[in-house]
C-alpha cells in the first residue's frame, strides 16, 4: 500500500440534504416534516419531556456563588513586568484603579489578590488592597514596601 494508491471510502464524502430549498431539491416546501401539527413546526422547547417531570425540576436546587466576594488573581511576576515596562510607577500607590487603566484588570472586578510568583519581588511598592499571600507580605515588607 502506497500514498498515492488510497482513496476516499464512498460514504465519507457524502453531502448533507439542505432543506428548504424548492420543490425539485426533494427537501423543499415542508423540508421532510409533513404536514400540520406540532412536529412540523418549531415545536416543543428543547427541554419539554412530555409528561415526565423535567430534568432542570427533578435536580435539587443547591450552591450559591457570591459575585461580590470574588477577586482576580495577579501575580508579583506580572507586577514585575509592568515595573520594568515602565507601564507601572512604585512612587505611588498601586490600586485597583491603576490596574484597570492599564488593562491588566478588567471592569467587571472589584477586588484583586496578589499571590507570588517564580521570581523575587525586590521594589519598594505600596499596594491598596486587602488580600495578598503570606508569601507576598513577606516579600513586600522585606523590601521595604507596605499593604495600605
Amino acid at each position: 500500500m502506497k500514498l498515492n494508491s488510497l482513496s476516499n471510502y464512498p460514504q465519507s464524502k457524502k453531502k448533507r440534504k439542505r432543506v428548504g430549498r424548492g420543490i425539485s431539491s426533494g427537501t423543499g416546501k415542508t423540508c421532510g416534516r409533513g404536514h400540520k401539527g406540532q412536529k412540523s413546526r418549531s415545536g416543543v422547547s428543547i427541554k419539554t419531556e412530555g409528561g415526565q417531570t423535567p430534568f432542570i425540576k427533578r435536580v435539587p436546587k443547591k450552591g450559591f456563588i457570591s459575585h461580590i466576594n470574588r477577586y482576580t488573581a495577579i501575580s508579583t511576576d506580572q507586577l514585575i513586568t509592568l515595573i520594568k515596562d515602565s507601564k507601572l510607577d512604585i512612587k505611588d500607590k498601586i490600586d485597583i484603579d491603576v490596574l484597570k487603566k492599564l488593562r491588566i484588570l478588567h471592569k467587571g472586578v472589584y477586588q484583586f489578590k496578589i499571590i507570588k510568583g517564580k521570581k523575587e519581588f525586590p521594589y519598594k511598592a505600596h499596594f491598596a488592597t486587602n488580600y495578598y499571600s503570606k508569601a507576598v507580605k513577606d516579600l513586600v515588607l522585606k523590601a521595604g514596601g507596605s499593604f495600605l
